[in-house]
């Protein structure tokens, strides 16, 4: 029995006074939990998208691409949401977060570690010297200076391409230019001929016969520059130009190859599959870090690589900065 003080109150129109309304929830704290809905759903979205790259749509403005391209970045948003969820206040959201978390690990955390170990009888740079480097002569000591078997240059210009044979000429006793592309070795060249990638020359070939061990292929290469723009990723010429590299390596006999170039794309980027899908990356496999190579100031992607077949990488890594808008690479490799 309700004591008559306890007992509901009339209202005037008859009906139970129904008592004191609920508090009303503070309109923050609403705000908070729908941030943190949308939050915890983009972080899984945002997974998602970094596990699935290769269905990352590529009709039209090339996003696919330019995602693969710019892939190591993304780990830059799980600190991102992380903060978010903890501005927050919302422990779903910052679980939601390992989610992204765990992918980039899977993708890039094996990068993390240092995969070079000793041996190797085969030790070959690739650099885009810059046709604009205004100190050819300095680019070629620091090249020299790395001790390698095998070089291999690309954007070369008349002019330079006369210093460089110059100042490597003691080291580098055998060498071949053609077009914009050089090759330069200790050892002797055979078989040295252009590679038809694009109406005009951005691949060479060429044996390298050493005294020791098994020839190998080598190939110099640089394929067509790519644009971002309004329109989007623009890369069909770079495109096509791969798949005209892959249609030569599969017609290459020696079992022994390795690839040295300027690729503008990164070795993830599924319109480099023609050519990445038959070799493998020295970087990828012994290596040490991701390898950034361009721009040289502040290396944001690895376009410049050593690809092999047929061969095992012992190390690889990235040479000092030139007079060039790009970084060197390097590998020692075991025939």
């Amino acid at each position: 029995m309700l004591s008559p003080t306890e007992a509901a109150v009339p209202a005037p129109d008859g009906t139970p006074d129904a008592g004191p309304p609920e508090p009303a929830e503070p309109a923050g704290s609403a705000v908070r939990r729908r941030a943190a809905r949308w939050l915890t759903a983009g972080a899984v979205v945002w997974a998602a998208a970094m596990a699935l790259h290769a269905s990352v749509p590529n009709a039209g403005v090339n996003a696919g691409s330019l995602f693969q391209t710019l892939l190591p970045w993304t780990g830059l948003g799980v600190p991102l949401l992380l903060a978010l969820a903890a501005v927050l206040r919302s422990r779903i959201a910052a679980v939601a977060v390992l989610a992204p978390a765990v992918v980039w690990v899977t993708l890039f955390g094996g990068a993390l570690t240092d995969k070079r170990s000793g041996g190797g009888d085969l030790t070959v740079v690739s650099h885009n010297v810059d046709e604009g480097n205004t100190d050819p002569a300095g680019t070629a000591r620091v090249l020299a200076a790395a001790g390698a078997d095998v070089l291999a240059l690309e954007e070369l210009s008349d002019a330079s391409a006369a210093v460089y044979s110059r100042e490597l000429a003691a080291a580098y006793p055998h060498h071949a230019v053609i077009g914009g592309i050089g090759i330069w070795s200790r050892h002797p060249l055979a078989d040295v001929k252009a590679v038809p990638i694009m109406p005009w020359t951005r691949a060479m070939r060429a044996t390298v016969r050493a005294p020791e061990g098994p020839p190998v292929a080598v190939y110099a290469v640089h394929l067509a520059s790519v644009r971002v723009s309004a329109a989007g990723f623009t890369t069909g010429r770079r495109n096509d130009a791969a798949r005209e590299l892959a249609a030569a390596l599969r017609s290459e006999t020696a079992p022994r190859v390795v690839v040295l170039g300027d690729f503008n794309g990164a070795y993830r980027d599924r319109a480099l599959a023609p050519v990445t899908s038959r070799l493998r990356s020295a970087q990828g496999e012994a290596g040490a870090g991701l390898g950034f190579t361009w721009p040289a100031a502040f290396p944001a992607v690895r376009i410049d690589d050593v690809l092999v077949r047929g061969m095992t990488p012992r190390a690889a890594w990235t040479l000092p900065a030139t007079g060039s808008d790009h970084l060197p690479v390097a590998a020692r490799l075991s025939r």
